[in-house]
């Protein structure tokens, strides 16, 4: 057999002994050894040790929580007892209330009804009877959505399990106090029957409104003190609680009450504790909370800080009240107080209807920091009750015109306070709002739109800068709006989808004496704890507008409260700006009435809000006070409370200019139509209202809706006249303009003229304004120049001139002019043909010159005068010219003539004019300066006013 040893079959060779060389090469060249196997039976063995270690060690975990849950419970019975209660101190630092638990009343397990218990089984532990403090399938459950959502979420404590919580362990999510609350849950279920367990559960519980135990909470809510006397709803409602005490009690959240209610009712009719007939009917059923319960000093102000220690700083409620806290608050005693009496007093509000009192609430913040200086929630306002100022929000009406219109279209830099706006009904994409007094007056300013409160211009301004805006600038004061619900133009009015609450109108106004500046409203300063520890302030403030928006606003809402202003009723004797706001009632009949009434306004030290109305507004509950009633009310509360501080100003900020005030507006526009040598014209007249002002006229026919953008003419005149060629009815305004401060005042009366016929020019009856050549006066609004010669007399000869009509038809202009006579020694003398009659003073300036001249004449005294060689005679105001000159000038044009040349030579010259032109010269010709000497007359009659200049040279001028 190949590759094997002789020897016997079955029995293995044997092995040679290798040599020490043989050896050394064994050793080089062996392999390694092979590891052992794991077998099943090791495994076995390992898991066996394994598990009887992890036995003995839980069943000593075990014997540990069982003996510390009985530890536990032996002793710290004296938990049953409430901890020292938190003392809440006032700005001043003194004591102003005490947060603790005030209200509770343990009852036996007799006194306690089958179906009240079944309820919060039926909530909070369906197979209480069965486990024995501790149920592993709800303990199982809970850990597996723990471990899902990777932390502590889901407690899955039976009622004894929270009676252990509740008593003895803090409210930390860890597994550790867990396990201690298992132990002692265990402990008390092998010392109280589930009886006492239930019984001292219901009484130790928490309800809401400082309410402990279900009999506290029977009385707080419905006025019961016989458990036995409540019925199912109101049962199935303190079940609804213990889940989230603040949030499901009926008081402060009603409707989720309700909805909570609901689900307790389902579950005890799934689990057959009351029939589906049952369930519906209590369903059904709406919450009236009782009268006059729990009423005590500052209590809107208490409840706000347990409130405000909870939501800002996240402490628990149960720890306030028993923690020994010490809270420092913002709270002025004094102001609180006067708050707490004014809306006791009766009288400063509507008769109560049949089914409610109206209502209202009230907010005083520290302008500087935001601190809450005094708050009320209600009249009759009731221990943890519904909290009006912070909880309910309602429509705000014309009061928001400032945050969302006015305020972002001054920061937007285009407008201020003195801007002139649309005042007239117009419809915007179907939203085609009303003024509350049914007025409509064409255009105001800021200022008086504010003042009144006037719909119309706010709208139009928020179409102007665009509703995103003002969306975005109210965001920044704290009001969050509804994206989509709100962007419209009605919340330039205040119409809202959810509206707003007093705090957070208080708030954004308190925005405007702080220079723009928007710090967070809060009434807690600081929270120390029995331990020391310091929770401090978590505010900040921040800049949401300009300091010049700022200034600008308290200057525009100074004016509300004035005589004249929607919120006089406010005014006292200290600086005061507001504004006024209010709903109207929507229900048919009674649209006249209101749903709201708002005043906000502010001092330089504090800003208040006010609302007024009922909580649910119907056809027998609606506001029937003046609009002025909640303006009353922040009257009768800040002048009392800031009657002891001293009276500081508003002060314009550094950098920020103050406003210039407009031209003041023109009332006594008066308009004309004259026919005056065949043309039609229309004139003006009004009264002057200061220096260095451009009156801007504007026109508009009866096929225009308004009137145009640009003004149809300009003039630094109290007067202007126009020719008109289409028989209409013509409006006119006139707006004065200061161009040195850039300031526009209000427009004018309008001044109506109904233009029937029109005149005509004798010269071309078809076409007024016109020579026989067909050519236009270059004065003429669309002429041309004439071109017919103003004079043919020749030099020296003697020869006669003839003049053409003027045709000038704009104001201060003259006719045509005579040529001046040549130089010369002799005089030439050509009198004048003109007639007088000139029905106004001449308004002719004079310039330097070095001759004397002179006139006379039948018009008024002119005030031009002068000295020079030359002279000239005229019967409404004279000018030195070489020669004369002679025509006659109606309303504003002169004659045309040839003046007389130099030497010995005569000339004359002669001409009429019969122009209406409006504002004309009061002078006859005028000449430039010449060498000889000469005399003229001119006569002239004008409606106009006269402003010409002599020319430069060495004459001067005489009119009168």
């Amino acid at each position: 057999m190949t590759g094997r040893n002789s020897s016997t079959p079955g029995q293995a060779p044997k092995e040679k002994k290798p040599t020490s060389s043989a050896k050394s090469s064994a050793k080089s060249s062996a392999k390694p050894k092979k590891k052992k196997k794991i077998t099943i039976g090791k495994v076995l063995a390992w898991t066996f040790v394994t598990g009887a270690l992890a036995a003995i060690c839980g069943m000593g975990v075990y014997i540990f929580v069982l003996v510390n849950g009985d530890k536990i419970v032996e002793n710290n019975m004296d938990k049953l007892n409430f901890s020292e209660a938190s003392i809440i101190y006032d700005a001043a630092g003194q004591e102003a209330g005490v947060l603790k638990v005030e209200n509770r009343e343990n009852v036996d397990p007799t006194e306690i009804p089958d179906l009240l218990k079944q309820a919060f089984i039926a909530t909070e532990d369906q197979r209480f009877e069965q486990h024995q403090g501790v149920d592993l399938f709800s303990v199982g459950r809970a850990l597996v959505k723990d471990v899902v959502a990777r932390s502590m979420v889901e407690g899955g404590s039976t009622i004894t399990q929270q009676l252990a919580k509740n008593v003895f362990l803090s409210s930390d999510k860890t597994f550790f106090r867990k396990a201690t609350e298992m132990s002692i849950a265990l402990a008390l279920e092998k010392k109280k029957t589930k009886d006492e367990i239930i019984t001292y559960y219901l009484n130790r519980i928490y309800f809401g409104n400082r309410a402990y135990g279900v009999k506290a909470a029977s009385k707080v809510y419905f006025g019961v003190s016989n458990l036995k006397d409540l019925k199912l709803w109101q049962i199935a409602t303190l079940a609804a609680m213990p889940k989230a005490p603040n949030t499901y009690n009926p008081i402060s959240n009603p409707d989720k009450s309700k909805d909570r209610r609901a689900v307790v009712l389902k579950l005890m009719q799934e689990q057959g504790y009351i029939t589906e007939a049952q369930r519906a009917e209590a369903v059904a059923v709406d919450f009236a909370p009782p009268a006059n319960v729990g009423k005590s000093q500052y209590q809107t102000y208490i409840d706000y800080v347990l409130k405000e220690a909870q939501d800002m700083y996240k402490f628990d409620e149960d720890d306030l009240l028993r923690g020994g806290y010490k809270i420092y608050t913002t709270l002025d005693p004094n102001a609180q107080q006067i708050m707490e009496q004014t809306y006791a007093n009766d009288k400063l509000f509507q008769k109560d209807g049949p089914e409610q009192k109206m209502q209202s609430s009230m907010v005083i913040l520290n302008n500087e920091d935001g601190g809450i200086v005094a708050m009320i929630g209600g009249r009759d306002y009731v221990t943890r009750g519904l909290n009006r100022a912070v909880a309910q929000p309602r429509q705000p009406g014309s009061s928001f015109k400032t945050l969302v219109a006015y305020a972002p279209a001054i920061e937007s830099g285009k407008y201020n306070p003195y801007s002139r706006l649309p005042d007239v009904q117009k419809s915007y994409n179907g939203y085609s709002p009303r003024n509350y007094d049914g007025v409509y007056r064409g255009e105001v300013s800021m200022f008086d739109a504010v003042k009144k409160s006037m719909n119309l211009p706010a709208v139009d301004l928020l179409s102007q800068i665009g509703v995103k805006t003002g969306i975005d600038f109210v965001k920044k004061l704290g009001i969050d709006l509804d994206e989509k619900n709100d962007r419209n133009l009605a919340i330039a009015l205040g119409g809202l989808n959810k509206g707003v609450t007093t705090l957070q109108m208080a708030r954004a106004y308190s925005a405007f004496p702080n220079n723009g500046n928007l710090p967070t409203a809060h009434a807690i300063t600081k929270i120390v704890g029995d331990d020391g520890k310091v929770t401090p302030f978590k505010g900040e403030t921040k800049s949401v507008m300009s300091a010049k928006t700022a200034w600008y606003m308290t200057q525009l809402m100074q004016g509300v409260v004035e005589p004249g202003g929607t919120g006089a009723a406010a005014k006292f004797d200290r600086p005061l700006a507001g504004k006024t706001g209010s709903t109207q009632l929507d229900i048919k009949g009674l649209e006249k009435y209101n749903r709201d009434l708002w005043f906000v306004g502010y001092t330089p030290e504090w800003t208040a809000a006010v609302w007024m109305g009922f909580d649910k507004t119907d056809s027998k509950h609606y506001v029937s006070m003046s609009s002025g009633s909640a303006g009353v009310i922040f009257k009768e509360v800040m002048q009392k409370a800031l009657a002891k501080r001293p009276m500081t100003s508003f002060k314009r900020p550094d950098g920020v200019p103050d406003l210039t005030a407009p031209p003041k507006g023109i009332s006594d526009l008066n308009a004309e139509h004259i026919v005056m040598g065949g043309n039609s014209k229309v004139q003006l007249k009004w009264s002057g209202v200061g220096d260095n002002i451009t009156y801007q006229i504007f026109r508009k026919d009866s096929k225009m809706a308004d009137f145009p953008a640009e003004p149809t003419q300009s003039t630094t005149m109290t007067e202007f006249s126009e020719f008109i060629s289409q028989p209409d009815t013509y409006d006119y305004v006139v707006v004065p303009y200061n161009a040195e401060n850039n300031t526009t005042g209000a427009r004018s009366n309008v001044a109506t003229v109904k233009v029937d016929t029109l005149g005509g020019n004798p010269l071309d009856p078809l076409h007024p304004g016109t020579d026989p050549n067909g050519k236009l006066d270059p004065n003429s609004p669309g002429g041309k120049p004439g071109t017919n010669p103003p004079g043919t007399g020749q030099p020296g000869n003697g020869g006669p001139g003839t003049g053409l009509p003027d045709q000038g038809q704009r104001p201060d202009q003259d006719g045509g002019n005579g040529t001046d006579g040549r130089p010369g020694t002799e005089q030439g003398t050509k009198p004048g043909t003109g007639q007088g009659g000139g029905t106004r003073p001449g308004g002719e300036t004079s310039q330097p010159g070095g001759n004397n001249g002179a006139g006379t004449g039948t018009g008024r005294p002119g005030t031009d005068s002068g000295t020079g060689t030359d002279t000239r005679t005229g019967t409404n105001g004279t000018s030195p010219t070489g020669g004369t000159n002679s025509g006659t000038q109606t309303n504003g044009g002169k004659g045309h003539g040839t003046s007389g040349t130099s030497g010995n030579k005569n000339g004359t010259g002669t001409g009429s004019s019969t122009d209406a032109g409006a504002g004309g010269s009061f002078r006859g010709g005028s000449g430039s300066a010449g060498g000889t000497t000469g005399s003229g007359a001119s006569t002239g009659t004008t409606d106009g006013a006269g402003a010409d200049s002599a020319p430069a040279g060495s004459t001067t001028q005489t009119g009168r």
